[in-house]
């Protein structure tokens, strides 16, 4: 069942050549930390480009509900009136993240120096998944955390009402770990210092240093050494949010695999930690461009133009570019399929505590479709068919998670049956306009 309702199924069929325009929706994960930072700034911040799929507007309510004014303006226009740092009011209510990890837990870390309790709680789907990495860091400043056995939500966190600065090493590269200790050292005093050994995803320590904290990143022996100084007044911003490269994914992706397709992305975020899969493309033999570089709101951003590449090969994607495209392998699978030869993929056991256990929900559905996969706890191969002798024709288990339904999706344009999914509803998660959007540049995807 979707997280919102009842199942939606879906099913996508080979069409003729994909064209034209994907403006994909803004980024989710800038999205989410310029509502979170936003609110606790002193004074309005402006957000254009808001990504208004479910996870964000759950993030949204979240604020709202810890006394932030948050304004819908339209046209993906908002506007947010923060409390300042350590300004945040006790919710009435339980918060309902619905199935953002990313919400959840850098929500979190933005509560867990504050005097007040919160209980958390999400659907199914993220009601499995752990999030003791989380709240062990968060401890270190003097969170209390009650959940279900593992770990598990619903939860309840209980700031610290004398919070004290921490020192971690995050164990596993994870930027929503990182985040969370960086928002929970914002009103504690001192210094908190996160290193990780990997570098991930730095829209954090970015906006950070936009909004006004005093923020250093240092690259040692130990890796990257961030540091921050607690309690300053966060100033408020006005922020463009680039367009999401994991949404861009999927148009992409689908370019590449479709015979004579020719699509532009444009105003794709670059920013390095994020555009893993881009470069991997490229080394698989993809035609995938990037056309008028430039910054915008201090992220690198292009316009990417993908054509239909019928000879793509397999690669050993490196384990150490995992982080920058972790949420980007279930769709990459898919590419890989079309592509001749083993694509090996290492490093990538966070995969297995994703909305789903994303490496087990791919590998079955690939399977069934008549690709062969190899798997094991932090790796799996794909081994490639080549450009038209996937077979497809099966219906595969979205496990209420819109980046598995969305890749079986793309995979069903390019197949020689049609492929569908037992719950399309996720994908309004992430991707609210996928539906249209694939439709617009000639997709045949319909709701059965």
């Amino acid at each position: 069942m979707s997280s919102h309702g009842d199942p939606i199924p879906m099913t996508s069929a080979a069409s003729g050549p994909l064209s034209g325009r994907a403006d994909v929706p803004g980024d989710k994960s800038i999205s989410h930390r310029s509502l979170i930072l936003g609110a606790m700034a002193v004074g309005e911040t402006t957000i254009t480009g808001l990504l208004e799929g479910q996870d964000v507007l759950d993030t949204a309510r979240a604020m709202r509900a810890f006394g932030a004014e948050v304004t819908d303006l339209g046209g993906g226009k908002w506007s947010v009136h923060g409390v300042g740092v350590g300004g945040f009011a006790e919710p009435d209510q339980v918060i309902d993240c619905g199935n953002s990890g990313t919400g959840v837990r850098l929500i979190m870390g933005a509560m867990a120096t504050s005097p007040i309790s919160v209980t958390f709680t999400g659907d199914a789907s993220l009601n499995k998944r752990p999030m003791a990495r989380v709240t062990d860091p968060l401890a270190l400043f003097g969170c209390e955390a009650v959940g279900r056995s593992g770990g598990r939500l619903p939860m309840t966190l209980v700031g610290a009402a004398d919070p004290v600065p921490a020192h971690y090493t995050v164990p596993v590269p994870s930027a929503q770990v990182k985040s969370a200790v960086l928002l929970a050292g914002l009103n504690a005093p001192g210094e908190t210092v996160v290193i990780e050994a990997e570098a991930t995803r730095d829209h954090t320590e970015r906006m950070l240093a936009g909004f006004g904290a005093e923020i250093s990143t240092e690259v040692t022996d130990e890796g990257r050494v961030i540091t921050l100084k607690g309690r300053p007044e966060l100033r408020p911003q006005h922020i463009d949010v680039p367009r999401d490269p994991s949404s861009a994914a999927f148009p992409v992706c689908a370019a590449l695999i479709v015979p004579g397709s020719d699509v532009v992305v444009p105003t794709i975020g670059l920013n390095p930690t994020r555009a893993g899969l881009f470069t991997t493309l490229r080394e698989m033999g993809a035609d995938l461009t990037y056309e008028n570089e430039r910054l915008e709101g201090g992220e690198p951003v292009a316009d990417l133009r993908a054509r239909f590449s019928p000879d793509l090969h397999g690669i050993e994607v490196p384990p150490e570019r995992a982080a920058s495209m972790i949420d980007e392998y279930p769709v990459l699978s898919v590419v890989a399929s079309f592509a001749k030869g083993e694509t090996h993929m290492p490093g990538v056991k966070e995969l297995r505590v994703k909305e789903s256990d994303r490496i087990a929900a791919m590998a079955d559905g690939l399977r069934a479709a008549g690709v062969g996969v190899e798997d094991g706890p932090d790796w799996w191969t794909v081994l490639g068919l080549g450009h038209g002798n996937v077979p497809g024709g099966v219906t595969c288990a979205s496990h209420l998670d819109h980046r598995i339904a969305m890749s079986f999706l793309v995979m069903g344009m390019a197949t020689q049956k049609p492929m569908s999914v037992d719950d399309g509803g996720p994908i309004a998660t992430s991707f609210p306009i996928f539906e249209p959007l694939m439709a617009g540049l000639g997709a045949k995807v319909r709701r059965t």
